[in-house]
């Protein structure tokens, strides 16, 4: 065995996982400044429910998609509800459990937000290329299995009714390229 180079490794390792609970932390920061109203959780709380079939967003299904706690995205959904952004519904489908519904002003409120996504996406990727940023999707992916769970990402597309006419989905678009090649 070769115990320098595992020493190295094991040092490695502990970089990495420093840097990545270092980089979750000013990820989260930063987004709670974008999409104010919001905290970064709670509007990716919400993004979690519109991946998911309306008849099946439960807590335990949410805390899935987010890879976090039933009790941690409890007291998430918890914290929508009071600003009238989510309604809690028995499960027709499971007597214990409970489905999250989005408000009509949770609707609103994740359409304004949709600058959020555009200008903080903007930001935080600039210097990644396209397969940097493919190669980092795989990766994030390949640590995630770490215990054999698969991530339940957020590859399909989005449960949310396009309330944007083309106009404005173009517009965003050109910001988003223009802010992110720092024109």
């Amino acid at each position: 065995m070769d115990y320098d180079k595992e020493f190295y490794l094991l040092h490695l390792m502990q970089q990495v996982y420093s840097s990545l609970i270092s980089v979750s932390n000013k990820l989260q920061t930063t987004g709670d400044k974008y999409s104010a109203p919001l905290t970064s959780r709670q509007y990716m709380t919400v993004i979690a429910m519109l991946h998911l079939p309306e008849d099946e967003t439960t807590i335990v299904n949410i805390a899935n998609k987010l890879g976090a706690t039933k009790q941690n995205v409890t007291q998430l959904v918890g914290s929508l509800e009071k600003k009238g952004l989510v309604t809690i519904v028995p499960s027709k489908k499971d007597k214990r459990a409970v489905n999250v519904h989005l408000t009509n002003l949770g609707l609103e409120t994740m359409v304004s937000e949709s600058n959020m996504t555009v200008d903080f996406m903007a930001d935080i990727f600039k210097s990644f290329d396209e397969k940097e940023l493919e190669i980092l999707w795989k990766l994030l992916a390949k640590l995630y299995r770490f215990d054999g769970t698969e991530m339940d990402g957020f590859e399909a597309d989005v449960q949310v009714p396009n309330t944007l006419n083309d106009e404005e989905i173009h517009l965003a678009i050109e910001r988003f390229s223009l802010k992110r090649n720092d024109k």
